[in-house]
């Protein structure tokens, strides 16, 4: 039998109303009879009429979240945030990794109230999108006709080379993927050179290495062209954690000893840094952090688009770990 607000109502003695705005936590309701309905309807096996809720408020208090791949760990970290965020604010999410295309399609039979997008290749696409659904990204903050969360990658780049500088580190490499068709990650190609011009360090094509992907395997396969070829950097900036991860594997198969041997920072700030073989020297914008601008940023745009601005700026954390040492107590190979 489908139990009823009418049923919870004629068991706590009290309105439909009041038990209407005790499930819904109204804050006009006394903590003690907002306590007493909610038992009465966890013991009763009360579940919400979603549909019916939907017709009165006009929301279906679902997000939906588009990001065409989860292989990668700082994503999944992302993503996993997110989640616990919306659940913080009793919304639902659903998770589309298909293009944004198809997942338009998807967010439509469901009626969300609003979607955060993490693919921003398509921008024609995105444009479309955002034009009947509230929209929210993060990355790169320019020109776009969305609210996005600018996580200040070049920023993030000066702070790593700087950290270097002081070190006494002058050959520093950055292992990253060049692609014109991502802002994000040529932020972050554009952020180093920039550093290494202000503090007057060597910047040629060794000290560049393009991975051509975002994986493992592709920081591992850079590093080791590196470790072969004529130039011997002190330092390594990876441009992603799981980049990073290969580029930790490459210099371990190799025999060099981090950071001994040759530094390492990361680009991303998520609490797996701390765990792996060699701690990772790290700096970025705290996926916790970015999740929460992300989340309260979409849903202030749900009730008023005109509540927040196109463009936020984050700063990036810095976080010193174990993969890095002064330059002038590294041996070399």
């Amino acid at each position: 039998m489908t139990i009823t607000i009418k049923d919870i109502a004629h068991k706590a003695g009290v309105s439909y109303s009041t038990v209407s705005k005790a499930l819904n936590d109204s804050p006009l309701v006394k903590p003690e009879t907002k306590n007493k309905i909610i038992k009465i309807a966890k013991e009763m096996g009360y579940e919400p009429n979603y549909a019916a809720q939907r017709l009165v408020s006009k929301q279906s208090r679902v997000i939906g979240v588009i990001w065409p791949t989860l292989e990668r760990i700082a994503p999944s970290s992302l993503v996993t945030k997110i989640n616990e965020e919306i659940s913080k604010h009793s919304y639902s999410m659903i998770l589309s990794i298909d293009s944004i295309k198809t997942s338009i399609e998807l967010f439509k039979r469901f009626q969300v109230d609003g979607v955060i997008v993490f693919d921003e290749h398509n921008q024609e696409m995105l444009k479309y999108l955002s034009t009947f659904l509230p929209t929210v990204t993060y990355g790169v903050s320019k020109d776009k006709a969305y609210p996005v969360i600018d996580v200040n990658y070049q920023e993030a780049m000066n702070i790593a080379v700087e950290y270097l500088f002081h070190l006494g580190h002058e050959k520093i490499s950055f292992v990253g993927d060049f692609s014109p068709i991502d802002d994000r990650q040529i932020e972050k190609y554009y952020g180093f050179q920039k550093a290494m011009s202000k503090f007057g360090l060597p910047i040629t094509s060794h000290n560049l290495i393009n991975t051509t992907g975002l994986g493992w395997y592709d920081g591992y396969t850079a590093t080791n062209k590196i470790l072969n070829s004529s130039f011997k950097p002190t330092a390594i900036i990876g441009s992603s954690f799981d980049i990073s991860a290969g580029v930790v594997r490459a210099l371990r198969d190799a025999n060099y000893i981090i950071p001994k041997d040759i530094s390492v920072i990361s680009y991303d700030n998520i609490p797996q840094m701390a765990n792996m073989e060699i701690p990772l020297t790290s700096v970025g914008v705290p996926v916790a952090e970015m999740a929460h601008h992300m989340v309260h940023t979409l849903l202030a745009y749900i009730e008023d688009k005109h509540s927040v601005p196109l463009a936020q700026t984050l700063t990036p954390t810095f976080t010193e770990r174990n993969s890095c040492a002064q330059a002038n107590i590294i041996t070399g190979k």
